[in-house]
């Protein structure tokens, strides 16, 4: 359009025209546009649940490493005073008779710290595999909510192709790939 009075129509400013004085309302555009919209914004929810659960794998595995290193410790105790156990019986064998008494003591205090030192250590060890075992569910929570926002993410890319190619048989394909990363995200929700 120039500002001497010269007109000229390009097809898309024609189809605007036509579009806005007859009232044509291009269904198919709008249903996907909307799809599009609803699908992004559900995608939206399940990405931030899927960086929730992984954040909360890492926190899971974190805990069960300092658990493990706590049992660890724990053990490392443990054979220090077996260790001193072993130091103390072989003394008791070696030692004159009057001073075996002592170490008889020794030995039976060693097996006193020892066994406490084992509950101990199990229990960090019971932990440290729950754990583990918490992490790995959250990581497979997280696996899910990827999949299902993965196939949201294709179902946005069929329906910009449907709207670019105008083909009907792309837009039930935005709605199937669709339904299926809904039932991902439903099957995520629901711990599966």
């Amino acid at each position: 359009m120039s500002g001497h009075g010269f007109h000229v129509h390009g097809p898309h400013d024609h189809e605007l025209e036509h579009a806005a004085a007859h009232g044509d309302k291009d269904r198919f555009a709008g249903t996907i546009a909307v799809a599009t919209a609803i699908l992004a914004t559900v995608g939206a929810l399940f990405s931030y649940m899927g960086g929730a659960t992984q954040a909360n794998a890492g926190l899971y595995k974190n805990n069960a490493a300092i658990k493990k290193t706590e049992a660890s410790n724990q053990w490392n105790f443990y054979q220090a005073k077996s260790s001193k156990q072993n130091l103390a019986e072989l003394a008791l064998v070696l030692a004159p008779e009057d001073r075996r008494a002592g170490y008889r003591d020794e030995v039976a205090r060693y097996k006193a710290e020892k066994a406490e030192i084992k509950l101990a250590a199990d229990k960090l060890e019971a932990e440290s595999s729950d754990w583990d075992r918490r992490s790995d569910a959250e990581l497979h929570q997280h696996h899910r909510w990827a999949q299902a926002t993965t196939a949201l993410q294709v179902a946005i890319a069929l329906a910009a192709i449907a709207l670019l190619t105008r083909r009907r048989w792309l837009e039930w394909g935005m709605f199937g790939v669709a339904g299926i990363g809904l039932v991902l995200g439903g099957v995520a929700a629901l711990h599966f």
